[in-house]
């Protein structure tokens, strides 16, 4: 075997980080967490990614497990919370008891939620390609009372139609209004279509249905100078497409305040500052009869 194959066929070394190096790592880490949280593990990758950073890291797989390794580390250590990471794949499933009625109420008095849509014009819900991008977006969503499904790739049939029957059910006679966010690959463009497809069918002409893309489009992708990489050469879907963004490219916060721009626009003005005084209301009559129940005077 000729020098030149035998160099090739070695391993490349890889300079490993320096310890300040590591410490500006982590402090890149914590800053873009510090104001912006929950983000996924990958939304926290591709910031780091940015060649602007004092210590940027590559966009591959072995740049995402060094991001990755950092934040575990960070976590253990006490240096990064454990709360600022969302990982909505991961979930345990929960039996809960209460000691009495008293105890049963205080408990649920925080579940109490006012209906932000009951004299909205439109129904409102909201879907996204993973799980991982759910994670960043679920509080908004529960803040502003739409429903949230995480489709995982192309979602099946059954959870598309189970999905169609509760629009039929709540949209009672308005128009629904479909908001997604998914990837802009050859995949990603196509899934918001299926679901699109699938929820058509399964409405059929009982529900006007309105399907709105928000994120990631390429206006998006100049716009905030998102980070790209080439499309799988094996892919033949969508030809046209030649780099490709996942939607964990754009900043959490970024992608929240688009989400709740777009949900907003459909609710009637002052619904929401409304419905949270309405609900502070509430909250303490159930107070005041956990009190009466503790008492026995209910």
């Amino acid at each position: 075997m000729s020098v030149s194959a035998i160099n090739q066929a070695r391993p490349v070394k890889r300079k490993r980080r320096t310890k300040a190096q590591v410490e500006q790592l982590e402090k890149q880490i914590y800053d873009v967490l510090k104001d912006d949280h929950p983000q996924s593990v990958r939304h926290v990758f591709y910031r780091m990614t940015d060649p602007r950073l004092d210590e940027p890291v590559e966009k591959s797989e072995r740049g995402y497990n060094h991001v990755q390794d950092r934040m575990t580390k960070m976590r253990r250590a006490g240096t990064l919370p454990y709360g600022w990471i969302t990982d909505s794949t991961r979930r345990g499933h929960f039996t809960y008891t209460y000691r009495d009625t008293a105890d049963f109420v205080r408990s649920v008095k925080g579940l109490y939620r006012g209906d932000l849509w009951m004299h909205a014009d439109h129904y409102v819900e909201v879907w996204c390609e993973s799980r991982s991008i759910a994670g960043v977006i679920e509080n908004t969503c529960r803040e502003l009372a739409v429903s949230l499904y995480p489709a995982g790739g192309f979602t099946s049939l059954s959870f598309a139609h189970e999905a169609a029957q509760f629009i039929r059910d709540d949209a009672r006679g308005r128009p629904a209004e479909i908001i997604y966010i998914g990837d802009f690959d050859p995949a990603g463009v196509t899934i918001d279509k299926s679901i699109e497809t699938e929820l058509r069918l399964h409405v059929g002409d009982e529900v006007d249905l309105n399907f709105h893309r928000i994120a990631i489009n390429e206006d998006q992708i100049a716009e905030y100078d998102l980070p790209t990489k080439p499309r799988k050469k094996s892919d033949k879907r969508v030809l046209h497409l030649k780099e490709t963004v996942e939607a964990e490219a754009l900043p959490a916060y970024i992608m929240r305040d688009m989400l709740r721009d777009a949900v907003e626009q459909f609710l009637p003005q002052g619904a929401l500052h409304a419905t949270k005084v309405a609900e502070i209301e509430e909250s303490r009559f159930l107070d005041d009869l956990a009190c009466r129940l503790d008492r026995g005077l209910v």
